[in-house]
């Protein structure tokens, strides 16, 4: 500290006296001064385009992030629409079901009666081919 103060005290001395090393030292500190000027410029604009491209990157993140929501929204709605898809082509199913077990039941009461009126009419339908046709076809499971 006290070598730099002595430092000082003589280019303070060297600068009063207006020699040419006097006016050497004199341009070397403005050349020093523009200079630091310079570098400070200089380092507020790398500031400034370091915040751009953090600012660019917080961007590109916040919109990737938003792209894969959308992503995963169409997917979803795409697995929500393949699903109801599903579900109506399983109701349908099931209805056709339902009403091909109720048309059996339908079928057999209906052959059921059919031979109890041809047993009770005490046809012989062994004889007649259109009725023998009739009950063999009766006996047929369906």
């Amino acid at each position: 500290m006290l070598c730099r103060m002595q430092v000082m005290a003589a280019l303070r001395d060297k600068m009063k006296q207006n020699d040419n090393d006097s006016q050497l030292m004199l341009e070397t500190l403005q050349d020093i001064v523009r200079l630091s000027e310079a570098v400070a410029v200089c380092q507020q604009v790398i500031r400034e385009k370091e915040q751009k491209v953090a600012d660019i990157q917080k961007e590109r993140l916040l919109l990737k992030k938003v792209g894969r929501q959308k992503l995963m929204e169409i997917h979803d709605m795409m697995n929500k629409l393949k699903e109801k898809q599903t579900t109506g082509e399983v109701k349908v199913l099931e209805e056709m079901r339902i009403a091909y077990q109720k048309e059996r039941k339908i079928t057999s009461v209906i052959q059921n009666v059919l031979q109890c009126i041809i047993l009770g009419s005490r046809v012989n339908w062994a004889e007649d081919p259109s009725l023998k046709a009739v009950v063999l076809q009766l006996e047929k499971k369906i």
